[in-house]
């Protein structure tokens, strides 16, 4: 049994006890330690990530790497870990987006003064950098999990460090307020998703209930679809949708999908910007992820007859969220509902249920949080030089910083899905795959691309060219540290763009066995031949 896969779980996890057991001080030299060890454990997950990505093997089996513990024997319970290709790519992300964050976020821990001997003084910069480690480790698992239960506790798990760093760790240019502002976004982040987790955990019991009462009582994932795809399980249609939408809920307020969306962008726009990047690029991408993983392989039936219904509740985010980001005065609010309209994309791909548009929506979750990585962490060094988060403080901001303004249009060029960077290879397949069953639903996501163009490049005209303002005069360029945190993912955004195959091979396989799990093929295309004259094909 190899434990490769238990590694890269334990690794952050141990890393945030240990970052968080040492010393307190207010000392430089003690919060570089701090955040030195931090990034190292970050840097050892990345590397353990990598490998684990390389030994996976595309003609394989579904599940490969596997490892399994028993947990809570008499309820069959075990801690099951197996990555597929899909869950190979999205733990790479996240493997290579923590120690961007962190390099990112290096001086927003640092603490104000404050009496000797305060929590400000003593533990601030320990608490903030094991609380990403302990994200980390969280969401991995979450990646990883096999066994429903398992996935359930690490689902619910993540919402305590990322309380705590919206709650405790927001962003200081959000007025005299900002307090007040940080505790309602937490509260409401947090009620939200213990909402949906609980509506699930009444799902997942409702579910090993079902299997027991037919010999199947375990939560492995694999024997639970298996023994559905043989007919050795089977769930009444009636429970089959109930089960489904419980399931659903949690991961559509996670993910967040239009109607349940209205925590993100409160908690994007009182986080830091690091903290955005995770709750966005990472940890709302747990939601879509269990979306292909558990309500398409063990709801099958429950996920074809709601799929139309959910379809239409993308479109409507991708129309919604677009709309909204035209309108806002503050940049990481835009960006927020920005987001919400990607999500939308990436849902609608999900469920028409096409080998494009499924395999569209994975690449679309990464290469989503690689350029709302860059574009977020762009505008949170813009925000911090001149303390305001709206777009009216700024204007000819290339003129005095021109690699921030350069860096900044790129992030947005990839928002808007531009050829040639990543996101436009994932949007287009998104669109071509729910086209080809939906193709009116289609139509009317295609307007969210315009109305994308509309939001980013105007965004980018009022904050970075025409006069100087004030506030801008004397603003300075990006450091190095800085220009290291974009630089790879710049990389990365025009790298995949220009040959995304290395990600294609990996998910492609993973697709097509959802795809079958759901009895799902591509539809046919339907084109006439045209014959010559004469009457003779060519």
């Amino acid at each position: 049994m190899s434990y490769l896969l238990t590694a890269t779980c334990v690794v952050p996890a141990a890393g945030a006890i240990l970052t968080a057991a040492l010393p307190a001080g207010s000392t430089e030299a003690r919060r570089r330690t701090t955040k030195l060890t931090a990034l190292a454990v970050s840097a050892a997950t990345l590397a353990l990530a990598a490998v684990a990505a390389a030994r996976f093997e595309p003609g394989g089996a579904r599940y490969q790497l596997t490892e399994s513990y028993s947990w809570i024997r008499s309820f069959g319970i075990n801690f099951s870990l197996g990555v597929d290709g899909i869950g190979a790519v999205l733990v790479l992300l996240t493997a290579v987006l923590v120690p961007i964050v962190m390099l990112a976020s290096w001086h927003d821990a640092d603490p104000a003064p404050a009496p000797e001997g305060t929590f400000e003084n003593r533990r601030r910069t320990q608490g903030f950098f094991a609380l990403i480690l302990a994200v980390e480790a969280m969401v991995i698992v979450s990646f990883l999990a096999t066994d429903v239960f398992l996935f359930y506790v690490f689902f619910e798990a993540m919402l305590i460090p990322m309380y705590f760093l919206i709650g405790g760790f927001g962003d200081k240019a959000g007025g005299p307020e900002a307090a007040r502002q940080r505790s309602y976004a937490a509260v409401k982040f947090l009620l939200y998703n213990l909402l949906g987790g609980l509506v699930m955990l009444a799902a997942v019991i409702g579910l090993y209930v079902i299997a027991q009462q037919q010999g199947q009582a375990t939560f492995d994932l694999q024997s639970l679809t298996s023994a559905i795809a043989d007919g050795k399980l089977v769930i009444d249609p009636t429970a089959e949708r109930a089960l489904f939408l419980g399931f659903f809920f949690a991961f559509a307020v996670k993910a967040p999908l239009w109607p349940l969306h209205t925590w993100l962008p409160n908690a994007m726009g009182e986080s830091t910007a690091g903290t955005a990047v995770l709750i966005t690029a990472v940890v709302d991408k747990v939601g879509t992820f269990a979306m292909l993983r558990f309500c398409l392989g063990l709801f099958p039936d429950a996920s074809k007859f709601f799929a139309p219904a959910i379809l239409v509740l993308s479109v409507i985010g991708i129309i919604y969220g677009a709309l909204l980001a035209v309108g806002q005065k503050d940049i990481k609010r835009l960006i927020a509902y920005a987001s919400i309209s990607h999500f939308g994309f990436i849902i609608m791909g999900i469920f028409a249920m096409t080998s494009q548009g499924q395999s569209g929506a994975t690449l679309y979750m990464v290469n989503h949080g690689i350029s709302t990585a860059a574009w977020l962490l762009v505008a949170g060094f813009l925000i911090s030089r001149r303390g305001s988060r709206l777009i009216a403080d700024y204007g000819g901001v290339q003129k005095v910083a021109p690699v921030l303004a350069g860096t900044f249009l790129i992030g947005g060029l990839a928002t808007l899905s531009l050829p040639g960077l990543a996101p436009f290879v994932s949007e287009f397949l998104v669109l071509v795959g729910t086209f080809s069953r939906y193709p009116v639903l289609g139509i009317i996501a295609t307007f969210g691309i315009v109305l994308a163009a509309l939001y980013a490049l105007v965004l980018y005209q009022r904050t970075m060219t025409g006069p100087v303002k004030d506030g801008v005069r004397g603003m300075a360029d990006l450091k190095v540290r800085e220009i290291a945190v974009v630089a790879p993912l710049v990389a990365l955004t025009v790298f995949l763009g220009v040959y995304p195959k290395p990600l294609t091979d990996l998910v492609n396989p993973a697709v097509n066995d959802t795809l079958s799990q759901v009895h799902r093929t591509d539809p046919a295309p339907a084109h006439p031949v045209a014959e010559p004259a004469g009457g003779e094909q060519k």
